[in-house]
Parts: C-alpha cells; structure tokens; sequence
C-alpha cells in the first residue's frame, strides 16, 4: 500500500453543508488528511464542535463577537487552536506557506477574497464557491495559470465534466473533440407545478429540495434554476466552453450528474447516488480515489432516468443567466449581486418568489457595456448591482 504525505487542508466555511461533507471526508482518511484551519461567519458553537474534534491551527471567525465566544470556550476546554477574526484573516489562512489544498465553500460574494488568494498562492483549489468564476472569470483564471494552482470543481455538476473529459484536457473543447458539455439539473420542488401556482411558493417550500441537502439561499437558487444558471458561467470559465456549447438537461433522479457529448457521437457521464462526499473525495485525492462513505449506486433501483428540456418560462432567472454569459464585462457580477439580494429579500417575505428574476432582469439591462477588469471594478459592479437590486425591491414591496 502506498504512502502518502499528509495533506493540510484550510475549509473556507466549514459550518456549511459542503464544509461538513470535507470534514467527513478527513474524518475517515487521517492517515492522508489534517486540518490546518477552519473559518465560518458566525456560528461560533458548531465551529468549536469541529474545533474540538479536528484540532485545526487556526479557527477563523469573520464576526468579531462570535470570535470572542469561541476563543473563550476553546480556552476552557484547553484547547491550543488559535482564533482569528474579521475577512482579512480568511486570505490568511487561505494562502499560509503551511497549507496544501483550500475548499472554498463560502456563498456568496464574501468567497472571492480569501480563494483568490488562495489561488494567487499556488494552492490545491478545490471550488465548491461558483461566485469566484461568476463575479471574476477571467481575472481568476489568469491567477490560477500565473502561481501554478491546481483547480478541481466541487459542485456535482463540474466534477462530473471533470471526470468525463479526457486526461490533460486543455480547455480547449474542438482541440479535445468535445461537442457540447451537458449539465443536468433536478429541477427543483417545482419542475411539475403550475405555473400560475408559482407566485405564491413561500420560503419554506423553496428550500425543500427533493434530492440534496443544502443552504437556504442555493435551495431558492435551486428552485429558481439560478443556480444552474450560475453553474452555465462557471462551466464556461473552467472549461473554456462557450455559451453555444453548454446546455442544460433536467434530470430529476439527480443520478447522472453531467455528461460530455463528442463528436464521434460518444456521450461519456458520470453517476452516483446525489451525495457531496463523492466529488468532495475526488477532487481531495485526484488523481487517485478513495472511499468517501457514499453509499453504491443501486441501478435496478432507480430503474429509470428521464430527461427534458428546461422551461424558461417556469425558469427565466436560467435564460437571464445565459444572457448575462453571452453579454460578458460586468453582467455576470450584476447577475449575482442583483440574485443574491432578490433571494434575501424573498427569505425575508418582502417579494414572492417569482418576484426573484423581475428584480434581476432591469439590473442586467442597465449594466450592458461595463468592464471589469480588476478586483475593484469586480465589487465596484457588484455593489452597483445591489443598490439597483434594492431599489427594485423596494418598489415592488410597496406595490
């Protein structure tokens, strides 16, 4: 059996479903993996839980009480883990000479800093944070090529193009024979229902997704398709496919998690029960595999696998999506900025959730022509977005 030296690992939101699964991950294989931090926003108790269990060198909190909270209980507890506090302490622990590999597993915009650095420095990726290629594609790209960072997809959807490409793959899609990658999508709590029904989805039905466990805000963008949307623009900056080259297929077993189709008529996928741990347990072992406690794919069970096409028309924030790849500069960032303040608002119950894409649609519209072409013009267009976002939530609230 051959040994490996073991890999120390910094969890960008490790109190969240994917740093959870990570941390599963590590628990099972210790004689490969270490934790060297762990970082949340302000969940100070679930953090000490893994504090305690995992030993990290440095726990990271952004909320400066949740700090002070934690690094009290971990004194009492005697434990030697250092606490840290507030954004700047993400980058640092993202990017420590110390570490071999990063999830990036924050949601939101509030991920880009540490990956980035994360990325800057040369790190093992592992990117469970779409926002980062959302907001920044090219500029991220270019750091990744620029240290030598190894960048390997999280979300089911990209690990799966990721496995069913051909080795060496170049992001060259006609170079490598690829015809078209297909992403697939559940559809969400609400592929079947009326249309009409859909202006009236509270919050809590939003969340209910049929297949995976996962947050509030990616549950809604789920229902939204949103998330799939987000996914088309991540695909493009990790694959080099362009907009014409990707598409979406609803899939509601969630077995097949994506698929690449060549031109010799080939379509190669990739399957498994939907379960985080499988391309969370890739992407930390590439390019070896290892057990990641996923239960084995029974497929006299699941019997059958459907598939059809997306309605735009239940889903238009999936069509904005595209647009906003096809109009590139600032549209992707607006796109996020503009969904992420529609789906806080809709949690909040201040807009209905077919309120979501009429909040984000006139925010597109007004950024055509913008360029971002550094990390400040990046948060100069997504803080534009939000103020446009909220103005458009603020007039429909009141009607």
């Amino acid at each position: 059996m051959p040994q490996h030296a073991i890999q120390r690992i910094t969890i960008l939101g490790a109190t969240g479903s994917i740093g959870q699964s990570t941390l599963d991950v590590v628990g099972r294989h210790p004689d490969r993996f270490s934790v060297f931090a762990l970082t949340a926003q302000r969940q100070d108790e679930k953090l000490l839980e893994q504090v305690l269990r995992f030993a990290p060198r440095f726990a990271v909190m952004v909320d400066a009480e949740a700090a002070s909270r934690l690094q009290a209980a971990l004194r009492a507890a005697g434990s030697r883990t250092e606490v840290l506090a507030g954004s700047a302490a993400l980058e640092e622990v993202a990017a420590a000479a110390d570490v071999d590999m990063v999830m990036a597993a924050i949601v939101g915009a509030a991920g880009l800093p540490p990956t980035l650095a994360a990325a800057r420095a040369g790190k093992k990726i592992l990117l469970a944070n779409k926002e980062a290629l959302v907001l920044s594609g090219q500029l991220f790209m270019d750091a990744v090529a620029e240290s030598g960072s190894v960048l390997l997809p999280i979300d089911s959807e990209h690990n799966a193009v990721f496995q069913a490409l051909p080795a060496g793959y170049g992001r060259q899609p006609g170079a490598a024979g690829v015809r078209k990658v297909l992403l697939t999508a559940s559809g969400g709590p609400f592929r079947a229902s009326p249309i009409e029904a859909l202006r009236a989805v509270t919050p809590e039905q939003a969340c209910a997704h049929p297949n995976w466990v996962m947050g509030r805000k990616i549950s809604v963008d789920s229902a939204t398709m949103m998330n799939k949307g987000l996914e088309v623009i991540e695909a493009h900056w990790l694959f080099g496919a362009p907009a014409d080259l990707i598409e979406v297929v609803v899939h509601r077993q969630s077995v097949i998690h994506s698929m690449v189709e060549y031109v010799d008529g080939s379509v190669i996928a990739q399957l498994g029960n939907p379960d985080m741990r499988t391309p969370i347990a890739h992407a930390m072992a590439w390019p070896e595999r290892i057990d990641a406690g996923v239960r084995a794919l029974d497929l006299f069970e699941i019997a059958r696998l459907d598939f059809e096409r997306p309605d735009l028309q239940r889903f238009p924030c999936l069509a904005l999506a595209f647009e906003a790849l096809r109009t590139g500069g600032a549209a992707p960032a607006t796109l996020n900025a503009a969904n992420e303040e529609a789906v806080e608002a809709f949690l909040a119950r201040r807009i209905g959730f077919t309120d979501i894409a009429r909040v984000i649609e006139p925010c597109l519209e007004r950024c055509a022509g913008f360029a971002v072409d550094s990390l400040d013009a990046v948060f100069a267009a997504d803080a534009q977005a939000r103020d446009w976002a909220r103005a458009e939530i603020q007039t429909l609230s009141a009607g």
